[in-house]
């Protein structure tokens, strides 16, 4: 009786340890360095989607970035805040991504040269169903560009979601 007890306790501290460890490991990456201002210039850096329907699916929206400098700026890393929002860098041989959120899965190096003067599309989209019901309301989500310099662009999309 009394070995059962105990392993019962050792079974429920491991769950509630596995638990805190799990949820520490959801938070989103932000860049070290996002103070950093970048470089990089966009005519827009929010874009609202106003109200959308989960019913209709994936919205998308393009962000033009441009490198007004005289030098070569080189994106190592993009990144999102969310599962539910991937970015893609449009360049000369069609799109490179799916960029997605740090620490929950797979996020491919950018390694992304904007030549000065040169823009690139990035192109953002979510998934207004990758939370289920409970995903519905107003949602706020964040696409960094981050240079090897540690600068950072940070772009923004905002939708009211309803089923």
């Amino acid at each position: 009786m009394k070995n059962t007890i105990i392993t019962g306790v050792i079974i429920v501290l491991g769950l509630i340890g596995l638990m805190i460890w799990g949820k520490s490991n959801q938070t989103a990456e932000i860049p070290k360095n996002s103070d950093a201002i970048s470089s990089l210039t966009t005519s827009e850096k929010l874009y609202d989607f106003g109200t959308i329907s989960m019913k209709n699916g994936l919205v998308n929206h393009v962000f033009k970035v441009t490198n007004p400098s005289n030098k070569d700026i080189f994106v190592k890393k993009v990144s999102t805040s969310c599962m539910c929002t991937q970015a893609y860098i449009g360049s000369a041989g069609g799109e490179k991504g799916p960029f997605g959120m740090e620490g929950m899965g797979y996020v491919p190096p950018a390694n992304e040269i904007i030549k000065a003067g040169e823009s690139k599309d990035i192109k953002v989209v979510y998934d207004p169903n990758a939370h289920g019901p409970a995903g519905v309301g107003v949602i706020d989500r964040f696409i960094y560009l981050v240079e090897t310099n540690g600068e950072t662009t940070q772009l923004e999309i905002k939708a009211i979601v309803t089923p």
